[in-house]
């Protein structure tokens, strides 16, 4: 890793995330929470077939999938678009680990302690386990970002799925 500059980083998580959502599928379809077995599948996901949900500030998310890999790790993968000068919801934090790989948009992180990080297209945004976090678009057009978020399973995250 030492070797790695922020491309290679970049290219080694968007790889993880492809190989996790993407794979030999014969036929695309539109995904949200999944069992354990279908996430044993590899597919191939088309972008503009998945389904979108209109959120309250104005946005759109398309959910790509969720639910629990074969190796135990709880995953969400979703992809929005973010209103100029919006935020998807308050500062917060939770228990999962978070990437956010910016697509397009002119966007401010918030760590921490605070401070003002300015996040701009082929960036990424790491939110640690239980560290306080936001993001606001500052910028006068939509912001697009693709989600990433890995954790064990949590309460809140247990949909009612077959096995």
């Amino acid at each position: 890793m030492d070797q790695m500059d922020r491309r290679d980083i970049f290219a080694v998580i968007s790889a993880f995330a492809a190989m996790a959502a993407a794979g030999g599928g014969a036929r695309a379809q539109p995904l949200g929470p999944m069992t354990t077995a279908q996430l044993s599948r590899s597919r191939v996901i088309r972008f503009d077939e998945l389904p979108t949900r209109k959120l309250d500030h104005g946005g759109l998310q398309r959910i790509v999938m969720s639910g629990t890999l074969p190796t135990g790790e709880f995953i969400e993968i979703h992809q929005t678009l973010l209103p100029a000068g919006k935020m998807p919801h308050a500062a917060h934090r939770h228990p999962n680990s978070e990437w956010l790989f910016i697509q397009s948009g002119d966007l401010e992180f918030i760590d921490e302690g605070g401070k003002v990080i300015p996040v701009k297209p082929n960036d990424i945004v790491f939110s640690a386990s239980n560290n306080s976090h936001g993001l606001r678009n500052v910028g006068s057009t939509p912001a697009s970002y693709l989600v990433f978020s890995v954790s064990e399973m949590l309460p809140e995250h247990r949909p009612q799925l077959p096995r």
